[in-house]
């Protein structure tokens, strides 16, 4: 009996040159600051683990994920040698952590084009005697974005509470659309939401996050990716429907049931919204029960714009974080960075579908 000769249906994959691989290696980099910044992590912090980051590859001289234990023990133990326990620590903690990220997140596609195992070189052997923990965020897929928001929707349709359902949605739609925080939100005034604004109007937090103890930073959040939509419905359809003191000065956007003596609604406390989140986590999507918080949203937005095309500069400005780009908080308020950034990465979108626009 002969042996039929039988062909690999898989696709050819051509070789990769050298410049496709330097580039692939940006990238990875690129997601990482991403990840780490949407986790939380403060930019004085993600600066250090990419300069550790940069200082091992340089001490290897080939490709990140190509690193062995091997290649640690030289990194820590000649090149960082006579450097204090701490620098060494945190240096090795810089690069264990990104190769976490390497493992979680591109595992298959590093193996698919390089024919590389991703493996942590750091390890039992060579770590300092720190505790630290990794603090990498991996949010829910599209798929279960998507079915979460759809059950929560239709749940809010039918609920004998709808305006603190409908508010409490609009809030996490707004998290997971644009990156706001949860305390950026809840501290939003009728007032600034800016609709004359760019070609889908934007909000004006005044009260982002700040750094180094400089008090809250203002910046101008865009309405893309469907949030103007969102917030347009909230408006028209529900927040008339708790006072009637929506137009006047310090109006809040996101209200709260009670009223005050006047018959106006106080501010929704963060407490409320993140409670309302936790029980449309535990009715529509139990898997993340515990885990899917308001900022894991935030990691959210960001990851799947980036998934998405959008450049990590203009991320980097809708999440209001400094470091990338610190001229990014003086470009003006009709500046279109991000909403121009937002139809590129749709039209590439729309191209890879065959010319239907998402």
């Amino acid at each position: 009996m002969s042996l039929a000769l039988v062909r690999d249906l898989r696709s050819v994959r051509p070789t990769p040159t050298d410049e496709d691989l330097d580039a692939f290696e940006q990238d990875l980099v690129a997601g990482f600051v991403l990840a780490r910044s949407a986790a939380g992590v403060e930019d004085g912090s993600i600066q250090a683990e990419i300069r550790a980051v940069s200082e091992f590859r340089d001490s290897m001289g080939r490709h990140l994920w190509t690193a062995r234990p091997d290649d640690a023990d030289r990194f820590l133990g000649e090149r960082c040698r006579g450097q204090s326990h701490s620098t060494l620590s945190g240096k090795a903690f810089g690069v264990s952590v990104f190769f976490e990220y390497l493992e979680l997140r591109h595992h298959a596609e590093i193996h698919t084009l390089t024919g590389d195992l991703v493996q942590c070189p750091i390890d039992e052997m060579n770590r300092p005697r720190d505790g630290w923990k990794l603090n990498i965020r991996i949010p829910p897929s599209d798929a279960e974005i998507a079915k979460f928001f759809d059950g929560w929707r239709d749940h809010v349709a039918t609920t004998r509470k709808f305006l603190p359902a409908a508010r409490n949605y609009t809030a996490a739609k707004l998290w997971s659309q644009v990156g706001l925080r949860i305390g950026e939100s809840t501290r939003l005034d009728m007032a600034d939401l800016k609709w004359e604004l760019g070609p889908l109007g934007k909000v004006h937090v005044r009260f982002g996050k700040g750094s180094r103890r400089r008090g809250p930073k203002q910046r101008i959040v865009p309405l893309i990716n469907g949030a103007r939509d969102q917030a347009v419905w909230f408006v028209e359809e529900v927040r008339g429907q708790f006072d009637d003191a929506w137009d006047q000065p310090g109006a809040p956007f996101l209200v709260s049931e009670r009223r005050a003596a006047d018959g106006s609604c106080g501010r929704v406390s963060t407490e409320t919204l993140r409670a309302g989140l936790a029980r449309a986590v535990e009715r529509h999507l139990p898997s993340w029960q515990g885990r899917l918080s308001p900022h894991v949203l935030r990691h959210y937005c960001a990851s799947s714009l980036y998934r998405n095309g959008v450049d990590i500069v203009a991320i980097q400005e809708l999440l209001g974080h400094e470091w990338v780009a610190t001229t990014m908080g003086y470009i003006h308020v009709h500046n279109s960075h991000i909403e121009d950034s937002w139809e590129r990465a749709a039209d590439r979108s729309a191209a890879r579908l065959g010319g239907v626009r998402p």
